[in-house]
């Protein structure tokens, strides 16, 4: 009689790095499977499952290893012990990185064996993990604001109301975190959605949601964030936001002119540069006046006009208004190495325009230029954007 054994996971993102594992401990004996359920796993790893439980299940038993699956009634790491009274195995496998002192001494206790196995892909194939998957696999889009950034704090528009001008962009290249491309809004929506925004969902809607999460009444630092986030990410294509002394727009416009974000693409391109640092305050040191904000909001307005019109003149410079009008009311915005690479890219002749996304302190450069595929010959670290479409 085979000896029975026995092994347990998520299995949510199933790839071949757990059919291999499978393979390997099915060698030992009949192989039972615990799989974690959607309860454990919003609860142990804080994001919904991309795969309900009953869909896990039925996938795993269908491979040709697994002598039977079930869903492990238990919570948290240890979750699968239920499973153990029902199968009563004779050997637990886990995979090195799963291994823990807990589970060895439950072993231990039980008289069950316990054997450890390190991760090795199937011959010829890439080793796979859960976790590259999903950093690879997330579809969650960013933003980046083009005018009018500071207008959506009541504490700017009260001095004048204004519209902020935001686009949303396909997760195209690696978003990093601290570099004002609204990443702290996107980590609250990959808590709710781990891997992609709902798309039967009014996308309004859906940011006054994300919105309202994001800002809970017991957030730790009580500061709330921007709604230009949650919308700038949220509404696909073009999009500006109207501000006045409240939190959230009074009004939303939405461009889904295929021509316009066509163009916007031939000429929109991002720099990296690094994270704003540890501790960075860009409110130090900031002067909100009527003037100012005034400025702030006539050249978002000239910018739209700008980007309607696809007027290239007309778009660059109200893009270097909105940004000369931004660091006059918050001149923190501008840190480290920054002035350098403004200095350095500013005497490009195919640089036109340049800002700093969200609220600046280090990140990227956005800049306008002449012609994109041209800049990206001459730059190879430069990014090439792609603006989110509708339905997608």
């Amino acid at each position: 009689m085979n000896k029975k054994v026995f092994v347990s996971g998520c299995y949510d993102l199933l790839h071949s790095g757990h059919v291999e594992f499978f393979k390997q401990a099915a060698s030992y004996g009949d192989l039972y499977v615990g799989i974690g359920s959607d309860a454990t796993i919003l609860d142990y790893k804080h994001h919904k499952t991309v795969y309900s439980e009953q869909e896990r299940l039925f996938m795993v038993k269908s491979i040709r290893y697994v002598k039977d699956a079930y869903i492990n009634a238990g919570h948290g790491v240890m979750d699968f012990i239920p499973t153990l009274d029902i199968v009563h195995p004779d050997i637990l496998v886990v995979n090195a990185d799963g291994s823990n002192e807990e589970k060895r001494m439950l072993c231990q206790e039980r008289g069950i064996e316990y054997i450890v196995l390190d991760r090795i892909p199937h011959d010829g194939l890439t080793a796979r993990s859960s976790t590259e998957l999903k950093k690879v696999e997330s579809q969650l889009p960013t933003r980046l604001d083009l005018a009018g950034t500071w207008i959506d704090q009541p504490y700017v528009s009260c001095y004048a109301p204004g519209w902020a001008i935001t686009i949303s962009l396909e997760p195209t290249f690696e978003i990093r975190e601290r570099c004002g491309l609204s990443t702290s809004t996107r980590n609250v929506i990959k808590k709710i959605w781990p891997y992609q925004l709902p798309v039967n969902m009014d996308p309004e809607m859906l940011a006054r949601m994300v919105f309202c999460v994001e800002n809970h009444p017991e957030k730790e630092d009580g500061i709330i964030s921007g709604a230009q986030d949650a919308i700038g990410i949220c509404v696909p294509g073009l999009c500006r936001h109207y501000y006045d002394s409240h939190f959230w727009p009074s009004a939303i416009e939405t461009c889904q002119d295929e021509q316009i974000l066509l163009w916007l693409e031939q000429h929109l391109v991002m720099i990296p540069m690094d994270p704003r640092p540890q501790g960075c305050n860009v409110l130090t040191g900031k002067d909100i006046t009527r003037t100012k904000v005034q400025n702030l909001a006539a050249a978002a307005d000239r910018c739209w006009t700008a980007i309607k019109s696809r007027n290239l003149l007309a778009f660059a410079q109200a893009y270097r208004d909105s940004f000369e009008a931004q660091t006059a009311m918050f001149p923190a915005m501008i840190q480290g190495n920054v002035e350098s690479f403004i200095e350095h890219f500013s005497s490009d002749p195919l640089v036109m325009a340049w800002k700093m996304p969200g609220a600046g302190g280090g990140g990227y450069l956005a800049l306008v230029v002449s012609d994109t595929d041209t800049f990206l010959q001459s730059h190879p670290e430069a990014i090439q954007l792609t603006i989110r479409r509708a339905g997608m």
